[in-house]
C-alpha cells in the first residue's frame, strides 16, 4: 500500500494571504516573507485544500498545458522547497481533499512555480509587539533567534 502525503500550512509559525492572485506568506519565526504567483499560487491553494501530491499533479495538469513529466518534476521540486523553508509540513492526520475539475480548451502554458524569498524585513518581522513587552526594557524587544 502506497502512503499518500497530505500537506498543510505550518501554522501558527506561518501566516498567509492571497491578494489579487498573489500569495504572500510570512514566516513569523524566521522573519522571512515570500511571494507566489501563477502556478505557485495555484499549488499553495492545493496545499490549503489539503490535496495530496497526486491530486496536485492531476489538478495542475488539467489547468495548464504541459507534459505530465514536466509538471510532476516541478511540483516535487516546489513541495521540497516549501518543506525546506518550513512553510508546509506533512500531516498524516488529514484526509486528502478533492480536486477542482476544470476542463478548458484554452489552457495557459505551464510555468515552473517560483518561490520568491525576501529577508529585507527580517528584523522588523521578528519584533513581537504583543508578547515581548518588558516592564524594565519597554517595547519592542527583539526575539532571540
Amino acid at each position: 500500500m502506497v502512503m499518500v502525503q497530505v500537506f498543510r500550512v505550518n501554522s501558527p509559525q506561518v501566516a498567509c494571504e492571497t491578494i489579487d492572485g498573489e500569495v504572500v506568506i510570512v514566516d513569523l519565526d524566521h522573519g522571512h516573507y515570500y511571494s507566489l504567483l501563477k502556478t505557485g499560487a495555484d499549488l499553495w491553494g492545493c496545499v490549503e485544500r489539503h490535496l495530496d501530491r497526486y491530486q496536485m499533479i492531476e489538478e495542475i495538469g488539467q489547468k495548464y498545458d504541459g507534459t505530465i513529466e514536466e509538471i510532476t518534476a516541478a511540483i516535487d521540486e516546489f513541495l521540497d522547497q516549501l518543506q525546506q523553508e518550513e512553510l508546509i509540513v506533512v500531516d498524516p492526520t488529514i484526509t486528502p481533499g478533492t480536486i477542482n475539475s476544470q476542463v478548458s480548451n484554452q489552457k495557459p502554458k505551464f510555468e515552473k512555480p517560483i518561490l520568491e524569498k525576501f529577508t529585507d524585513m527580517e528584523d522588523l518581522l521578528l519584533l513581537d509587539p504583543i508578547h515581548e513587552v518588558d516592564v524594565d526594557a519597554g517595547w519592542p524587544n527583539v526575539k532571540t533567534k
